[in-house]
């Protein structure tokens, strides 16, 4: 049984690692009877954090939604790849100036947290994030500032974002348009699957990564992205992924659950 040593681990996991959408909830439903589960957690003295790799939102506007469907509790954080990126920034580029292709909400978190933001002239970084308001003029400033030599950083992968009526372009494909007009690749991805968000998460608990546990419904993100930084793994079967996926993928969860309301039977 691929859970048997859950409820063993759930004495030592400390932090709830949360995808959202397909997760905790399905649009605007709650899968099953969600804010019980996380009540029944945060009881059990589990930290939930929110993890989401879209940078086009400030972690207000998710925390918004989450009390909207009374999901967010006392002690609850949202963590995004554009969060992620702000702190990797801050910790190992203090100095430099950096030019953000992302949303005004990011363009504000980011001077929230210190990056040192630029808008004109040559600046020494330049990243890209998931801009819903994408202009081309800020298009041309970016692939200009990575042509002159600025580094390249990315707050994500993902090629598409979920929509209501079919998946719109994400900043994976924002990538691919720049790489064939430039030939440059980022020189570092922050968000799922890459370890940075893990890595941040770390430090700033101070935690061993068997202190955490990512739970999310893909396997291409969210179970490589627990693989990548040594957390356990839950998949939950209420989103994206099957349990016929599991064999063609090389994403190994730890432990399989239908959705996370499960989880209240191995405490």
């Amino acid at each position: 049984m691929v859970n048997e040593k859950l409820s063993e681990a759930l004495k030592e996991i400390e932090y709830f690692l949360l995808d959202m959408d397909g997760t905790v909830y399905l649009g605007d439903e709650l899968i099953g009877e969600m804010d019980q589960t996380l009540r029944f957690l945060r009881e059990k003295g589990k930290k939930l954090i929110f993890l989401t790799n879209n940078s086009s939102k400030s972690n207000e506007k998710y925390i918004e939604k989450l009390k909207r469907l009374n999901l967010f509790g006392e002690g609850d954080e949202v963590y995004t790849s554009g969060m992620a990126t702000a702190d990797m920034l801050v910790e190992r580029y203090p100095e430099e100036t950096v030019y953000l292709l992302g949303t005004e909400a990011l363009k504000e978190e980011f001077k929230s947290k210190g990056v040192n933001l630029v808008e004109n002239g040559q600046p020494d970084i330049a990243v890209l994030a998931y801009d819903t308001e994408l202009t081309y003029e800020k298009l041309c400033k970016f692939t200009t500032a990575i042509k002159k030599g600025a580094l390249y950083i990315a707050t994500h992968p993902d090629v598409n974002c979920p929509a209501p009526e079919v998946f719109v372009p994400d900043i994976g494909s924002f990538m691919a348009m720049i790489e064939l007009s430039t030939g440059l690749k980022p020189i570092e991805i922050v968000g799922k699957p890459y370890d940075g968000m893990g890595k941040a998460l770390m430090k700033r608990f101070d935690a061993g990564n068997n202190k955490f546990i990512m739970v999310g419904d893909r396997l291409h993100t969210d179970i490589k992205f627990g693989n990548n930084c040594g957390f356990y793994s839950a998949l939950v079967l209420s989103g994206e992924s099957a349990l016929d996926d599991v064999k063609k993928s090389d994403a190994r969860p730890t432990f399989i659950l239908d959705s996370l309301n499960d989880i209240k039977n191995y405490f």
